[in-house]
């Protein structure tokens, strides 16, 4: 499960500087693009495998593999000059210690850091903690005192993992079986997706064993023989499970006390509603429980989920104990068990993780059901500082996207294929056979994407109007692209191609050029617009330049020229050697240089 509570995408741009220093700078953006994405900031990796990418591009994403592997391999080091270094200063760039750990030894201190660089959050801390730890009742007022019938149906709980600390899941099973009636939870079971950590053997079984002896069945273990990924390894939990209520969730979340009873009786009310409880977050170095407001779930157009802000509807209610409508999951859910295979279970075909929370949440939506966050039903969940599953995570969010997109969107499948920037036709993405899936929604009689965005998600933003996208060259120079450059400059900037997010560049119906990341929400004022402001080439919010009347309309034709339709100057380059690559963007008379966008949607508006 990951998920932001950021309403904007954080783009990473290199300053432009001399010689080496800016090869080092590319280099160093390129390792943080791939680190933010492993931890789940929204920015897209290059498309090294895609038939549009150019020799240079390519060249570019050699150089931020080998520069990724130097770092990993830094990264794994101990920290410190060498192993006896008694000293603390070694451990001073470390943000693991920056709230806790101040009075322990440098030694315990390596110890610590290597079980976090393995784990991706404080695993010797949470060894230390009790498993049966008090959590603070974050529940909205309105819960506590409501009463539930005694006949509430019984649940199935289902932990899945990979090589997680041993700790972290006991805490998550103590917490499940103390916070859940008895009456009402029928088993656990645990889904191990193939771990290679020996501590999640012989003692696992020990653990289960004992507690089997005790209460025969009640926790069933099964084991994968290689690694099918979270998505497979939650259906594999489903098949394994017996009560009318099934609960999926990572083996790294702590319940709080009468999670059980509100989303048991939602579902008993409608077994067609698939339930999420509130999440609220155990912070990776401390492991203290940081309240998180209450959200509906949502996504943008890459698919990776997001928090939104409850709608509209749900605040006239008048009460915050109240269901909360959402469009999608993040992830973790409740759902009735049979029901849940009459509506296809989770996609199959999608591979190690991500997106699948999104194909759930809009399938289940556009096929006759619903799904509902509980304020009533808290548990809390650690946001790891990095995911174990895979070294190229965004690679299979990516491909589970297109999935998606090809299945359930329609005619909004250009949305994401303009989101990761890739061609719609000949992507060089093999997503894998989707007629089963396309004849699932054929069978279950499933409405339209569009009814989907006008009902249930409004609050998406569309680009309907978007005529080409991708990145933006000049027969001049093929080697650079247009850039948005630093985002607090607003000054356009040509670059070496690499094709990230900075570069993305959007033409409308409307002629304006979009650079940049696409706002995933009508609340967000993310897009920025090319604009002549005095002669000059700048970026501009899309919706204060054109309330401004800012000269942000744009005449391109592909292989062409870009010629401001107010003011007739053109976008061009000019020779310059004060400049980096030699040439600088400028506004002037236009003199016939050529411009290129990578892919074109609707050819007879260019």
């Amino acid at each position: 499960m990951a998920c932001t509570r950021r309403t904007k995408t954080l783009v990473s741009t290199c300053v432009i500087l001399s010689g080496m220093t800016n090869i080092l700078c590319l280099l160093y953006v390129g390792w943080v693009t791939n680190y933010l994405a492993s931890v789940h900031v929204r920015v897209p990796l290059p498309v090294a495998e895609t038939k549009f990418e150019t020799d240079n591009t390519l060249r570019i994403i050699e150089r931020l593999d080998r520069l990724e592997t130097v770092v990993n391999q830094h990264i794994q080091e101990t920290p410190g000059k060498d192993e006896e270094d008694e000293g603390d200063s070694s451990f001073s760039d470390s943000s693991l210690f920056a709230h806790w750990g101040q009075d322990m030894t440098p030694e315990n201190r390596r110890v610590a850091l290597k079980m976090f660089q393995y784990y991706g959050y404080n695993s010797y801390l949470s060894d230390r903690l009790s498993l049966d730890r008090a959590l603070p009742d974050l529940r909205p007022d309105g819960c506590r005192n409501i009463t539930y019938p005694s006949n509430l149906p019984q649940v199935s709980i289902v932990f899945i993992f990979v090589n997680e600390a041993l700790s972290v899941i006991l805490r998550s099973i103590h917490s499940a079986i103390n916070r859940t009636p008895s009456h009402l939870l029928k088993e656990i079971i645990l889904v191990d997706d193939n771990s290679n950590n020996e501590e999640l053997k012989e003692k696992l079984l020990d653990f289960v064993s004992e507690t089997n002896s005790r209460r025969p069945g009640f926790i069933k273990l099964v084991r994968h023989a290689k690694q099918e990924g979270l998505i497979r390894s939650r259906v594999s939990g489903w098949r394994a499970a017996s009560a009318p209520v099934v609960a999926l969730f990572d083996a790294h979340v702590e319940f709080n006390i009468g999670w059980a009873e509100p989303v048991l009786l939602q579902i008993q009310e409608d077994r067609t509603r698939i339930i999420s409880p509130s999440f609220d977050n155990i912070k990776y170095d401390t492991f203290e429980i940081e309240e998180y407001p209450l959200s509906a779930q949502g996504f943008d157009w890459e698919l990776w989920c997001r928090y939104l802000n409850p709608p509209k509807t749900w605040w006239h209610k008048g009460s915050n104990s109240a269901p909360i409508r959402s469009p999608a999951l993040i992830g973790c859910f409740v759902v009735d068990r049979l029901y849940f295979e009459e509506i296809g279970l989770l996609d199959e075909g999608m591979e190690v993780y991500g997106g699948e929370n999104v194909e759930l949440g809009v399938r289940v939506w556009q096929c006759g059901g619903s799904v509902e966050v509980l304020p009533c039903a808290r548990i809390a969940h650690i946001e790891r500082a990095h995911k174990p599953y895979t070294e190229d995570l965004t690679s299979h969010v990516r491909r589970n996207a297109l999935r998606v997109a090809e299945v359930w969107m329609d005619e909004f499948k250009s949305h994401v294929y303009m989101a990761w920037n890739i061609p719609q036709e000949d992507s060089g993405i093999d997503i894998g056979d989707i007629s089963e899936r396309k004849a699932l929604r054929k069978r279950l009689q499933c409405k339209t994407f569009r009814w989907y965005l006008v009902n249930i998600y409004p609050e998406m933003r569309m680009y309907t109007d978007t005529v080409a996208y991708g990145v933006l060259k000049n027969s001049l120079k093929n080697d650079l692209c247009l850039d948005q450059g630093p985002e607090t400059d607003n000054v356009p900037i040509l670059y070496l191609c690499h094709g990230m997010t900075p570069q993305n560049v959007y033409y409308t119906s409307t002629q304006q050029l979009h650079v940049g990341v696409l706002s995933p929400t009508i609340d967000d004022d993310d897009n920025k617009c090319l604009v002549d402001v005095n002669s000059r080439p700048r970026l501009m919010e899309c919706s204060y330049a054109s309330a401004k009347r800012m000269k942000l309309h744009w005449l391109f034709t592909q292989g062409g020229s870009i010629q401001n339709r107010k003011s007739k100057r053109c976008l061009e380059l000019v020779a310059s050697k004060d400049d980096e690559f030699g040439f600088h963007l400028t506004l002037q008379k236009c003199s016939g240089q050529k411009w290129s966008i990578t892919n074109i949607l609707l050819s007879s508006a260019l």
